[in-house]
């Protein structure tokens, strides 16, 4: 499925960027499972050093081959602009060692050898197959991963406790008796509803066993052997910071005044939410509000299956709103499918169409054990910031792009900030288009805006070692402290996002340092536009690009 326009012939430049491609998900089978691509996706790649050397090596004969290359057109230009820099910067993460500190408890091996398992396919029997043996590698993917780590110990570049003890905890999860592995096996079926072959199911079984006992151990390895010798300093400093900080946004951006911006950003946000709290109750405060707010059974969900539906209701509403009006949205992308997540941790995430459009972009629901009410007042912008406009829109539109984009841009490329930037300049639109003038849908709205601008000062001042707003130190507890003032969230959930910040450093802030992008740029083509400036046009323009770090896109944009 592609765009009705002519095919742009591929390029030297294009060549280069397709090759690399093919060498990620030859070097990471878990790159092909995630762009939906065939390949060896009953494997996992190696993720010992000599996986990691790897890459960064390949990394380097690439960025040769592309100097070597010749733009022939602004979208070769685009490309190799882009390439170039992220080729650069895996190289130099690589040199630093960054790979060998890589475990946190969000997005790190230990979660994505795991997380993979949901974006596989279980249609048929070849595909459980790949699945059994998927869940058969993970014992030697986790041995390599405890080699890089192990590799670390031994250059003194080591992971924080903080994040080793709560990621072997989540080694015990994933190994309890009932749990995933337990699970995928016992609720295991054909797309038309049969049972697997007994010898299939067999198979999957030993293998769920295999992955069981892989994380057991793994667990133990890091309780009793990295624990001890984790660093027990959690911030990671300046230089490490400014890699990781590029490595999400795809620019270079001046900490310390992102540090200032996102403190006025938080009393911003803080100040909208007042006002509308006294909105929706005179005199009310923001937590009363959200008592109001939550007290009222017109905007409350009950059950799993109200909860997808009204998601898909909600999503399917504001494409056709949109489409024509302010975006240009072809058929294949108004298709996004509202699912609940088989995993049960709270994340709500989308994940991208395969090349062709067979797998639709999907926006997925991991819902808690125990919760069976929702509150669409909060929930409402998160539909928006997932689907159309967000996430869906701007990456299922570069898929669609592809008789122009490279399977680079149109995939793979597209930091965090571009990403994330999106999906938060999305909401921020979608208020000012009135689609959040509901009171309460607009106080959820600036619930998430708020915790997003929190972060950017949380995860810079713990990294940078910044003095905290109120004048002392960047600790621990007063980071929990800091997020429980600005969120409205369960406590488990805050302590969680607290450690995912200390593990994961440039991460968080990209999502509102990205959306301080995009909305400046728009706000600059306008200006330069004046009379003639065109919003639609302006988004089409923008999303053609497909994924590119935001450098290049305010360079594109404005040349």
């Amino acid at each position: 499925m592609t765009s009705d326009r002519p095919d742009r012939e591929p390029s030297a430049v294009d060549a280069v960027a397709e090759e690399w491609v093919r060498t990620l998900t030859d070097l990471e089978p878990t790159i092909a499972t995630y762009l939906g691509l065939p390949g060896r996706t009953g494997e996992y790649g190696d993720t010992s050093p000599a996986g990691a050397a790897a890459v960064a090596d390949a990394a380097r004969t690439a960025a040769v081959k592309l100097a070597a290359t010749a733009p022939v057109d602004d979208v070769d230009q685009v490309t190799k602009t882009d390439l170039g820099a992220e080729l650069e910067l895996i190289v130099e993460s690589y040199d630093r060692g960054l790979h060998l500190r890589d475990l946190n408890v969000i997005a790190s091996p230990a979660q994505r050898l795991r997380d993979i398992i949901d974006l596989m396919p279980t249609a048929t029997a070849d595909d459980w197959s790949d699945i059994a043996s998927r869940f058969s590698a993970m014992p030697e993917a986790l041995e390599g991963y405890r080699e890089t780590l192990l590799e670390g110990v031994r250059r003194q570049i080591t992971p924080a406790k903080r994040q080793v003890a709560a990621v072997a905890e989540q080694a015990v999860r994933n190994a309890r008796a009932g749990g995933f592995f337990d699970e995928t096996v016992e609720n295991a079926r054909l797309a038309d509803g049969s049972s697997l072959p007994d010898a299939l199911r067999n198979d999957l079984r030993r293998g769920a066993e295999a992955a069981i006992a892989a994380y057991r151990s793994f667990g133990q390895f890091l309780e009793h052997e990295l624990l001890p010798v984790a660093t027990p300093v959690d911030a990671v400093g300046r230089e490490a910071y400014e890699l990781h900080s590029r490595h999400f946004l795809g620019a270079v951006v001046d900490l310390d005044e992102t540090y200032e911006w996102g403190i006025a950003e938080l009393a911003r946000m803080t100040a909208e939410q007042e006002s509308i709290a006294d909105r929706i109750e005179a005199g009310a405060s923001v937590a009363r509000a959200i008592e109001v707010l939550d007290a009222d059974p017109n905007r409350v969900l009950h059950g799993s299956d109200a909860l997808r539906e009204w998601m898909q209701r909600t999503s399917d509403e504001a494409v056709s709103a949109l489409a024509g009006r302010y975006f240009d949205i072809p058929d294949p992308i108004r298709r996004l499918e509202c699912r609940i997540a088989p995993t049960h941790d709270g994340g709500i995430y989308y994940t991208g169409p395969s090349d062709d459009f067979s797998r639709p972009g999907r926006m997925w629901w991991s819902v808690p054990d125990g919760v069976t009410e929702f509150g669409t007042w909060r929930e409402k912008t998160t539909v928006y910031h997932e689907g159309v406009p967000g996430h869906h829109l701007q990456i299922s539109q570069a898929v669609y792009n592809r008789g122009e984009l490279n399977t680079w841009r149109r995939q793979l490329a597209g930091p965090s900030g571009h990403v994330e930037g999106w999906a938060l300049y999305a909401e921020r639109l979608m208020s000012e288009l009135g689609f959040l003038d509901d009171d309460g849908d607009r106080l959820g709205m600036l619930d998430g805006q708020r915790m997003r601008a929190a972060r950017v000062v949380l995860d810079i001042g713990v990294h940078l070692q910044k003095t905290n707003p109120d004048g002392g130190a960047w600790t621990y507890e007063y980071a929990l402290d800091f997020m429980r003032r600005n969120v409205n969230m369960d406590d488990a959930f805050v302590q969680f996002e607290v450690n995912r910040y200390f593990g994961w450093p440039g991460q968080a802030p990209s999502y509102k340092v990205g959306q301080r992008v995009w909305e400046s740029i728009r706000d600059e083509v306008a200006q330069r536009d004046g009379a003639s400036f065109d919003l639609k046009a302006f988004h089409q323009r923008a999303l053609a690009l497909g994924g590119v770090g935001l450098d290049t896109l305010r360079w594109a944009l404005l040349r």
